[in-house]
């Protein structure tokens, strides 16, 4: 039985999203084997809630603004704490990367705002590139955590940021192409 926005996808993400200042805090008082679990939790939640979601049909729009943003929230909050100097952990991500990624996520929101107010409603599907960004950022995010709990440096660190930058690079090219797609097309029904 299905309770409306509050059905247990939408729950499950609304679970993400009191895991993120969790973790944060955990991280920030050097509890970085817990921030770890955390994050590894938040990060099974996102995956249940879809499923949960599809299985179910338990599609919701709440959902569909929610989820995303969850997402966001903890990705961008790991990638923030985990630049943070001065926390004593022994690998960081670059400020550089978190204000990319940051920066990134900042011009797509704003240009859907833009389009969509300039044009109407357009369709705006997460992109494959977009995904493997995603999945890059949090591939990245664990083995930085794993390492700095084990409090060694690690090769795979570095991979880790590199291959974010890559991705950030080829999803931010891909969305500027796929934008011009979107601007000629007609509106999307409401």
């Amino acid at each position: 039985m299905a309770l409306g926005p509050l059905n247990l996808a939408n729950q499950l993400t609304l679970l993400r999203l009191a895991l993120v200042p969790a973790f944060a805090l955990l991280t920030l008082y050097g509890e970085l084997g817990w921030a770890l679990v955390v994050f590894v939790v938040a990060g099974i939640t996102d995956g249940l809630d879809g499923l949960v979601a599809r299985v179910t049909n338990q599609r919701t729009a709440v959902g569909a603004w929610l989820d995303p943003m969850a997402d966001k929230l903890l990705l961008l909050t790991t990638f923030v704490v985990l630049s943070l100097p001065g926390i004593g952990l022994t690998n960081r991500l670059p400020l550089w990367l978190t204000v990319l990624i940051i920066s990134r996520d900042i011009v797509i929101v704003l240009t859907v705002a833009v389009i969509t107010l300039a044009l109407g409603p357009r369709s705006f599907a997460p992109s494959i590139y977009g995904k493997a960004a995603t999945a890059t950022y949090i591939v990245t995010s664990i083995v930085v955590m794993l390492f700095n709990y084990r409090q060694q440096t690690s090769v795979l660190v570095d991979v880790g940021i590199y291959a974010s930058l890559v991705m950030t690079l080829v999803s931010g090219v891909h969305y500027v192409v796929h934008v011009r797609r979107i601007i000629n097309q007609p509106p999307a029904s409401s």
